[in-house]
């Protein structure tokens, strides 16, 4: 096999210089391309005209496909197929089509964006995973084994977050997978243990699973953390009184037993802040339910006439609160 000359050699990497340099102008034209189309697609968007948004993010990412703005564009344009989605149109092939096109994008967003170190693109690539579990519910694909392997990837990638967990046990919970449900509330309720809002969804999920031992029991965990804050006391003695007050299944020992406790936690609210408008209402209509209990006239007016003076002074708070005056 010959050889190649020297000026044949010396064509060799001329020609390589030109192709690399014929690409760079390309790539550049092409990023160009995609930040202006990028531009009026936002401004598209930010108009709530999702049609010509999609149609602009999808010349986004035609320009400049690996670009920030084009992984960006993925979500906006999933969220734009999203939004042009009519639930009232659900059955028909180019609406439902709408659905496909928003996960296929919003899992694109997702791959593209989480490897990110923008704190920007880290931000859409969650919302992107929150997007398609949404996308996969009820009102919509109403496809939730699609949604449970995305959660639990929302879940690993961010394993001190308490909502990922709490929208996993919501999905088993409907599902009827109460075991699994209850394992994920304790574990979101475990992500963050000093934010009362596990406390509030552990303790929600045992209220609608008629646990209230349970339900008690969580509020008072919450309560044990924040013992400063009148409103988890508050919180509890109402939980009490809608017992006391809505099942006709309990007898009157269990009413009673019931109604103490409940003043009990409200006086504890009461105490960390006697100015507490709600607490005082409470309190009245857990001194109402007493007075049906009670079996001595006399007890049950003065029981009634307390219940009376809370209601006034707690009016009387609320107009001040209203008037600006303390």
């Amino acid at each position: 096999m010959r050889s190649l000359s020297g000026a044949s050699r010396a064509v060799v990497p001329a020609v390589a210089m030109l192709t690399v340099g014929a690409l760079t102008a390309c790539t550049q034209v092409g990023e160009l391309k995609a930040r202006k189309a990028y531009k009026a697609a936002n401004q598209a968007y930010q108009a709530q005209d999702y049609k010509k948004a999609a149609e602009l993010y999808e010349e986004v990412i035609q320009a400049a496909p690996e670009s920030q703005q084009g992984h960006q564009a993925y979500f906006f344009l999933g969220n734009s197929y999203d939004n042009l989605y009519k639930p009232s149109k659900k059955g028909e092939a180019d609406n439902d089509a709408l659905l496909t096109k928003a996960v296929d994008n919003y899992t694109k967003a997702a791959e593209t964006l989480a490897p990110s170190p923008d704190p920007q693109d880290k931000t859409l690539a969650r919302r992107s995973l929150e997007f398609l579990v949404n996308t996969y519910g009820s009102e919509k694909l109403n496809d939730p084994g699609r949604a449970e392997p995305v959660l639990q990837k929302m879940i690993q990638s961010d394993p001190g977050d308490p909502a990922n967990y709490f929208q996993l046990a919501k999905l088993y919970e409907d599902a009827g997978a109460y075991d699994a449900a209850e394992q994920m509330y304790v574990k979101g309720k475990e992500a963050k243990p000093g934010d009362s809002a596990g406390y509030m969804q552990l303790a929600g999920y045992y209220n609608r699973q008629g646990q209230f031992d349970k339900t008690i029991e969580a509020l008072e965990q919450r309560a044990s953390r924040e013992p400063n804050n009148p409103e988890a006391y508050y919180t509890i003695s109402t939980f009490y009184w809608d017992k006391a007050f809505r099942d006709a299944r309990l007898k009157e020992n269990e009413k009673k037993d019931f109604v103490q406790k409940g003043l009990q936690a409200i006086d504890h609210a009461l105490q960390i802040k006697p100015d507490y408008a709600e607490a005082l209402v409470y309190k009245g209509l857990l001194l109402r339910l007493e007075a049906n209990l009670e079996k001595d006239p006399k007890k049950q007016q003065d029981l009634l006439k307390e219940a009376d003076k809370l209601r006034d002074r707690a009016n009387e708070l609320r107009k001040k609160t209203a008037s600006g005056t303390n």
